[in-house]
Parts: structure tokens; sequence; C-alpha cells
């Protein structure tokens, strides 16, 4: 089955995505058609687990499927798998009331969940957030500006991180249906790079949802376990954009001559794209890596398991994030440098990939920040030290 399916997902991308840089690099209107067409394939939101009628795809076997993705084109890939995020959020956190019409609306309808969790003022330091919510008999108020959002605009949930406007400890990840009144999407920003995928400036103003719409658990205990599936793809994605950086060139090399022969007799470029290609296989070995252990948390939280919440922060995804993230800048600024000032041009696909590839090392915690973590989490305590 998952062989089967990533054959449809490479030949989707081939068919629907690829050819269509200028397309998806123009901030193209949110879904889009290859959005739809990818529904109606069957093959939108793979990673629902079955039971709420989905394909249930691991998310080791996700990073290949991402990989795939991000190969044609990595906002579309972006934007595409993200939601991952917030279903192993309302899987294993919102209970069975919430969980179930939302994932099964996935499915049947090929849509988004978002995830609204940073701010303007607090960066990556979720704990200075200002979004609140505050309790009025059995409904929850929530107020706040978020600042980088994807897949807002179109989702049909959000789940947004707050915390108590009566105790600032007490934070939680609230279930907000985008229709809700006083949900305002400020902006779309025009970023740099992932232009293929939609992300959202968002202001929720007095947003009243039911208590029972407020996740089981600490909103950043929740938010920072169920970040490792996202990271984790995230740097999937790095995966497919140094693979078509490898065969872009390639292609070049074997058209282009140097002293009179092929420019892939060279003994440099050989070396160059050798390096390249040892570094694709070390960031997806590392990807898959990573993913198997958090597939082994997820299995053991669907069967009543606590490890999920306990583990937070995986070394491994971490290190899959932080790798992949420097590792695929090596490929890009190689292959850059490859195609000499064709390269530093936007008349040629690699310009668009370098812009595509630096996202790896700056979404959901920046290079440095991965360091730290990785610092704080497993290099102080000795006893985690390997």
């Amino acid at each position: 089955m998952t062989a089967e399916l990533l054959a449809r997902v490479r030949d989707f991308a081939a068919t629907e995505l690829a050819g269509k840089d200028e397309h998806f690099d123009g901030l193209p209107e949110q879904p889009t058609v290859e959005a739809s067409r990818l529904h109606d394939l069957g093959l939108a939101n793979w990673w629902v687990p079955r039971e709420y009628g989905g394909v249930g795809l691991s998310v080791t076997d996700s990073v290949d499927v991402v990989s795939e993705l991000a190969y044609a084109d990595a906002g579309f890939a972006f934007g595409a798998f993200l939601p991952v995020l917030g279903g192993v959020m309302l899987q294993h956190f919102g209970g069975e009331e919430l969980a179930r019409p939302a994932l099964e609306a996935l499915v049947a309808e090929g849509g988004r969940i978002a995830v609204l969790g940073s701010e303007e003022e607090a960066g990556s330091e979720l704990v200075r957030i200002t979004t609140t919510f505050r309790t009025e008999g059995d409904r929850l108020v929530l107020s706040g500006d978020k600042y980088f959002s994807t897949n807002t605009d179109t989702a049909g949930l959000l789940l947004v991180l707050a915390r108590s406007a009566d105790d600032a400890a007490d934070f939680a990840v609230v279930a907000v249906p985008r229709d809700t009144p006083g949900v305002e999407i400020v902006k779309r920003w025009d970023l740099l790079g992932v232009r293929g995928a939609g992300t959202y400036r968002v202001r929720l103003e007095d947003c009243s949802v039911p208590t029972a719409h407020r996740l089981h658990g600490s909103g950043l205990r929740i938010l920072e376990a169920s970040l490792n599936a996202s990271r984790i793809l995230i740097a999937a994605c790095a995966v497919g954009i140094a693979r078509r950086v490898r065969d872009l060139a390639m292609d070049y090399a074997a058209a282009k001559r140097l002293r009179g022969a092929p420019l892939t007799e060279n003994a440099v470029f050989a070396g160059k794209l050798g390096q390249v290609e040892t570094l694709i296989d070390v960031m997806r070995n590392q990807c898959r890596a990573a993913a198997a252990e958090f597939d082994e948390l997820l299995v053991a939280a669907a069967s009543g398991g606590t490890g999920l919440l306990r583990a937070g922060t995986l070394r491994s995804a971490l290190a899959a994030k932080l790798f992949c993230g420097q590792a695929g800048w090596e490929v890009v600024s190689t292959g850059s440098e490859l195609f000499g000032g064709l390269g530093y041009t936007q008349d040629h696909p690699i310009g668009k990939l370098v812009r595509d590839m630096r996202y790896v090392a700056i979404v959901e915690g920046g290079e440095d920040i991965m360091r730290d973590l990785v610092y704080a989490r497993y290099v102080v305590p000795a006893r985690k030290r390997r």
C-alpha cells in the first residue's frame, strides 16, 4: 500500500505540479486547483488514521511523500503536510467528540487544519504570548493577534495557543472553527520562498467557543510534543529540494562542455555532486529515523500511553530539522554556484529553490533555537547524553 501510494504521489507531482514554478512562486490563490486535485485523487491528508477514514500513512513514510511533493514545489508540500501538526494535537489531546468530526472532514473534503501559535512580540518564546482566553459560563472567549499561521484562511478548524486571562501560567490549545465570529485575516504574508502556501496574520476578537473545545493538557506541552511531526516533515522538504537541485545540476552538466569534455566528466564537478548525494542520503535517513521514533510514541499514545506528552521535544527531530536546514543550504549554494551568473537570477529554477530551502532553517524554530533546545534538553542533563 505504501509503495503504491508513493508512486501515485510521484505521478501527481510530475503531472500536476512540475513545470509550474512561476505559478507557485506567484502567491497563488488558496486553495489552489492543485490542492483540490490532490483531494480528488484520494491523496490529500494521507496521514489521517484509518479509524477516521484516512489512509493512515506513518510519519516515517510521510517523509518520502513530502520529499516527492517538495521536489516539484516546496510551498505546495508545506501547505499539504502541515495539517499533520493539528491532526496529532486533535487525535491525542482533543478527545473523540472533538477529533472525530474534524479528522473525518479532512478526509471527506480535503480541507486543512491551521495551528495559531506565534506572535509578533513573543517570537519563539511562546511563554510570552498575549493571546488570552477567559471563561464565561460554558464558553471560552479568545482575543489576540497571531503573526504567522499557514493555511488559516482555507482551514475548517483553527487550533489556537492562548493563556488564561485569570492565570498567566495556564496555557491552552483551543479549537476554533474558521467561521467563528471575530476571526479576521489581517493579511497574507508576501514570503520570500514557499510562496505556493498561504501564510497569514490573524486577529481574534472575542471569539466564543464551547469549553469542550479546549484540548486536554497544558497547551505548551501539547504543542511541544506535536511539533516533532511537522519539524520532521519540514526537514523532509529539504530532501526533496536537494534532490531537484541535484537533477538540475546533472541535466546542465550533461550539456555543458568544459575544456572540450562534458562537465559530467570533470573531477571537481564529480566531487561536488558526490558530496550532494551523500548529504541527501544522510538527510533522508535522519528524517526517517526521527519519524520512526515519533511513530512509536504515537502508537503508544493511541493505546492510552502518556509517553508522547512526557517525551516533549525529541532529540532526533531537532537534529533532523537543524541538520537538513544546514545541509540543504549547502546543496542549494553548490547548485547556485554551478550555474554561474544564471544561478543568481530569477530566470532559472535554482533561484526559487534557494529561497524555498531557506525556510527549512527558519520556520517552527530557527537554527539558534534548535541548537539551544538540544543543549538545554540533551547536553546539560548528563543523564541524557549519549
